[in-house]
């Protein structure tokens, strides 16, 4: 009897070809909501640090969600609603969509260390129903600038991953299971699933799919 079959797919350089953390910032300053010196120095920064795989997480998510907590709900959706349009919508692409459609009957979900805030939108306009994201601390509606639970991010996916299967009833082993990444920074959750896929992949994730003899592929619009 074959298993169950699981789809996870990451979200930023993967689904999407560009990163929606780093594009909330630059529509942020862009918007004069930050100072767009200091607030894109440190941004750029940060986003070196994930590359080069140093990234702190938690020094990162102080960073991040700080702007969450200065706002009024209503303006944060205001914002996001025009980010979907300007920065989100022209990077997804159509062979992205095709390979969520390609796993439209099976167990699928969107597994990124971005905030839910940021990717909840994008979840929804892809049409995957289950995200599994970095949780952000609400008191009475509003974001208090830190984040909820463990950050799932590097190892915290596994965990995030294990905790949500689990609420279902099921293991990871129980499926036949892929998931699709671009980056390094997967590979703790590249290592656990059946089919690993390099998606448009960095360096490092390059050389070690080829090493273990990884499918890589690319979701880039050719257009």
């Amino acid at each position: 009897m074959s298993r169950p079959r699981l789809a996870l797919f990451d979200l930023d350089n993967t689904l999407l070809a560009g990163d929606s953390d780093y594009a909330w910032a630059q529509h942020l300053i862009d918007a004069g909501v930050v100072d767009g010196d200091e607030y894109n120095a440190r941004n750029d920064w940060f986003f070196e640090r994930y590359k080069d795989g140093t990234l702190d997480i938690q020094e990162f998510l102080a960073f991040q969600l700080a702007p969450l907590a200065r706002h009024p709900r209503a303006d944060l959706e205001a914002w996001h609603r025009d980010f979907m349009a300007r920065r989100i919508l022209p990077i997804i692409s159509g062979p992205a969509r095709e390979l969520i459609r390609r796993h439209a009957d099976d167990l699928s979900a969107i597994v990124t260390a971005t905030n839910r805030f940021i990717t909840a939108p994008i979840a929804r306009e892809l049409g995957v129903a289950h995200l599994l994201a970095t949780d952000i601390e609400e008191i009475d509606g509003r974001f208090t600038g830190k984040p909820r639970g463990m950050p799932n991010f590097r190892e915290g996916k596994i965990h995030r991953v294990d905790e949500w299967l689990a609420e279902r009833g099921t293991k990871l082993a129980d499926y036949e299971s892929w998931f699709y990444s671009d980056s390094h920074n997967d590979l703790p959750l590249l290592e656990r699933v059946t089919h690993p896929v390099a998606v448009d992949p960095d360096a490092k994730l390059r050389k070690k799919a080829q090493e273990r003899g990884w499918p890589v592929i690319s979701l880039r619009d050719p257009t």
